[in-house]
């Protein structure tokens, strides 16, 4: 496998332990971890396998240091963190739910190291030369106009240089913000659209097609835990006529029936056969979802998928389309039963699930 890069933030994760919220624990103890998108997308990589780069800016700091430790202990390459000497280190707080009471997540991400520094501050054209695929995501432009052109610059660099290129959509309203009388997702459309002419691998969740690109999957109900999953077949189409140079569209479909019970499965469009991939399938090769009736923590769900997919591309035996997202869709499935954002799954243990060891029983 070559290298693939990819290109974001890392913060600090915390969160109070055993479910509780944050008036039950404070003052007390607190949980706190490494999180964000790419990053959990590189180390996802790492722990399976692959080789990796991860490329953001850092205050030069001991919570850096810490955190280029945890990095480096499960194989991400760091030579791509700049350290910097201005902007601060981002958080976020997450408040786990459980059952009919959801999750809750806010950002302490202002003036981050990676929002202030400039595309052109990272020497791209080094980071990416044995590199085969960038990966970023919607989130990275969300934080400011700065970090937008940044990722701009990357993924135009990239394809330059011929790598492949995937981006995770990735909403959050919560962080659009950054042009005063633009609404979140206006905003995230300009931007994003500016983007994804670069991208061959578009990846989104239910209702990201529809929050960034305005383009809606039927009558589908996710609150309520119905899908029209055909109609995500229709989504795929329309993200590659709107963007000729996508080659592949994964979509992931979530069915919460509560916070800790949701259905769990994917679509991997390929433009090239014209064929929609659907995953897992039962014995008679019809759509049939994980149902994951006990989440320990769905925060970085999504990125644990778009981790599997990337890494199944990337490898020979792995990278056919369906089988790339029966392996992406059972990394997935696997995260949601760790606590944090990282996935401490093997290769192994995804491939097991792929095979149908999903009984839980005790390995001895």
């Amino acid at each position: 496998m070559k290298r693939i890069i990819t290109f974001g933030e890392i913060m600090g994760r915390i969160c109070p332990e055993n479910f509780q919220r944050f008036r039950q624990s404070m003052p007390g103890k607190l949980d706190m971890t490494f999180a964000g998108a790419e990053a959990n997308v590189a180390s996802s990589i790492a722990m399976l396998g692959g080789k990796v780069r991860f490329v953001t800016a850092l205050p030069n700091n001991e919570m850096t240091e810490a955190c280029l430790q945890v990095l480096k202990g499960i194989d991400v390459d760091t030579t791509g963190i700049k350290l910097t000497d201005y902007g601060r280190f981002g958080l976020y707080f997450v408040e786990r739910g459980a059952n009919q009471r959801p999750s809750r997540v806010m950002y302490d991400r202002d003036y981050s190291a990676v929002s202030m520094t400039k595309g052109e501050a990272y020497d791209w054209c080094e980071l990416l030369k044995d590199g085969a695929w960038l990966h970023t995501t919607g989130i990275t432009p969300a934080l400011s106009e700065v970090s937008a052109h940044a990722t701009e610059v990357a993924v135009r660099t990239a394809k330059e240089k011929g790598l492949t290129v995937s981006c995770d959509l990735n909403f959050r309203k919560k962080l659009w913000q950054w042009q005063n009388g633009t609404s979140p997702s206006i905003l995230a459309e300009k931007t994003m659209r500016a983007i994804l002419p670069y991208v061959d691998v578009v990846i989104a969740n239910e209702e990201d097609a529809h929050d960034v690109l305005g383009i809606s999957a039927g009558d589908t109900d996710i609150e309520g835990g119905q899908l029209d999953i055909d109609k995500y077949v229709d989504v795929a189409k329309e993200v590659v006529k709107q963007f000729p140079n996508v080659k592949k569209v994964a979509i992931t479909l979530r069915e919460s029936l509560s916070a800790t019970h949701n259905n769990w499965g994917a679509m991997l469009y390929d433009a090239a056969s014209d064929t929609a991939h659907f995953a897992p399938l039962n014995e008679q090769g019809e759509y049939m979802p994980y149902e994951i009736k006990a989440i320990v923590d769905r925060v970085g769900g999504g990125d644990s998928f778009g981790a599997g997919l990337v890494f199944a591309l990337n490898t020979p035996e792995l990278s056919k389309p369906d089988q790339a997202i029966r392996f992406a869709v059972a990394a997935s499935c696997l995260c949601h039963s760790i606590n944090g954002d990282f996935n401490y799954s093997s290769r192994s243990e995804v491939e097991a699930l792929m095979g149908g060891s999903g009984s839980g029983r005790v390995v001895r």
